[in-house]
């Protein structure tokens, strides 16, 4: 958008993006942003890291270790964290010390400081796509296909989705084409290809758009986490079958858009009402209402996307990685100016108080079985070995990074000597 800055580079505030493999939206390694407020230089040269200019570090949580973490850390930077991806991807930052380490975020959840919630989807027009016809859906069940489609390839993931999923196809036919729980072969090499799936490639969406009912359970749950797995199949005309973020009715087109798998007692009373909506063709089309014309009334929806300052698949508005530099540069710019103001004051003019990034920030629950609950899990169960156990050492590495800081500690190597102190304090108090 461009500013009134006219200051040199030399004078301006440095963001640096720790994590360097996010950086390569520009050419080079250092770059000018011109923002609404203000100017910075933004880089991912490590070699700054300890500059006075060096106002934020910018980390992408899938890629931060609480083992690597820049030390000691120094008081005039602030820490800035950007991460769109699953809870899954880096438990740390579900629990307290971990997100606490930040003063900035840019997340899922619409707490956050730059909320990333609605990243995938690109607007109003894109659920109001048309369906496939309910006669062409039924003329498919006729051929054999079944009423519900799984298409999954991620398998063993903290949802313990298809312990569900395979509960639930012994109620209900489940056409599963994906590594996990397969069961049926796409028709063509062309559509098995991973690359194809993972695209809104036109001959692999007219074939999965042919079912009435997709299994969309995400491979985390958390509250405001929501991917391409529901809104696709509301894109298609397909009803997802949902399970993910437990207040995902906030962000629905109207109070009838998708089925939720929380909502019954059992996989066997979900397949009862499944079966039911496809032997009644009315029934079933009203939750395909929010596709016409006035059919979205959630105001709440319409205004997050009208506000939201980043576009998806849009020109005209910048991404959400840029408008996220451009909000800690603004941030940067002002902290900057409050600390020359403080200082010229000698005191009258207080020093600007820090931001901290709090729980609802990112806080996710702790992983839970799909189907039964941990008491039934045997001990060798491998979901039961991995998350749960991933999870809880999480929260001891949050603590551990935590205690380093407060002890001014520059030495990285020292981080499994205070990991082990946790756990040696947590043994005492069991």
């Amino acid at each position: 958008p461009g500013n009134n800055d006219t200051r040199s580079n030399k004078a301006l505030p440095i963001l640096l993006w720790w994590s360097g493999s996010l950086f390569p939206h520009f050419p080079g390694d250092t770059e000018r942003i011109d923002c609404p407020r203000g100017s910075c230089l933004v880089t991912r040269s490590r070699r700054v890291a300890r500059h006075r200019r060096t106002k934020a570090l910018i980390f992408y949580g899938t890629d931060f270790r609480a083992y690597e973490a820049p030390l000691p850390r120094l008081p005039h930077q602030t820490w800035a964290l950007f991460h769109e991806e699953s809870p899954m991807n880096n438990y740390v930052l579900s629990h307290s010390p971990g997100i606490r380490l930040f003063n900035y975020t840019a997340t899922f959840r619409r707490e956050s400081d730059y909320p990333l919630t609605l990243q995938w989807l690109p607007g109003t027009a894109y659920l109001r796509a048309p369906a496939v016809p309910l006669a062409e859906k039924d003329a498919w069940r006729r051929k054999g296909y079944g009423p519900v489609l799984y298409m999954q390839s991620h398998c063993d993931v903290p949802s313990d989705r298809d312990r569900y999923v395979r509960e639930l196809m012994k109620y209900i036919q489940v056409d599963s084409y994906g590594k996990c729980l397969h069961n049926r072969e796409l028709p063509s090499e062309r559509l098995r290809d991973t690359s194809t799936a993972t695209t809104e490639d036109s001959e692999f969406m007219t074939f999965i758009a042919r079912y009435k009912f997709h299994l969309a359970l995400e491979n985390a749950i958390c509250d405001d986490y929501m991917t391409e797995k529901l809104w696709r199949p509301m894109h298609l005309g397909a009803v997802p079958v949902y399970r993910g973020s437990p207040a995902v009715r906030d962000w629905m087109p109207n109070n009838l858009s998708i089925i939720l798998i929380d909502d019954f007692d059992s996989p066997q009373e979900l397949a009862k009402y499944l079966d039911f909506l496809d032997k009644n063709g009315e029934e079933y089309l009203k939750y395909l209402e929010y596709k016409n014309a006035g059919g979205i009334k959630n105001q709440f929806l319409l205004d997050s996307l009208e506000k939201r300052e980043w576009g998806v698949n849009d020109m005209t508005l910048p991404n959400y990685l840029n408008g996220f530099e451009c909000f800690i540069c603004d941030k940067e710019n002002t902290r900057v100016k409050e600390e020359q103001e403080h200082k010229k004051s000698h005191g009258k003019i207080p020093a600007p108080r820090p931001h901290i990034a709090q729980f609802k920030h990112m806080g996710c629950p702790m992983p839970a079985p799909g189907f039964g609950s941990v008491e039934d899990l045997s001990g060798g169960d491998s979901w039961k070995e991995m998350w749960l156990q991933d999870y809880w050492q999480s929260l001891d590495q949050g603590e551990a990074l935590t205690a380093m800081i407060h002890r001014n500690e520059s030495h990285q190597g020292r981080f499994w000597d205070y990991m082990h102190e946790i756990f040696l304090k947590r043994t005492r108090q069991h």
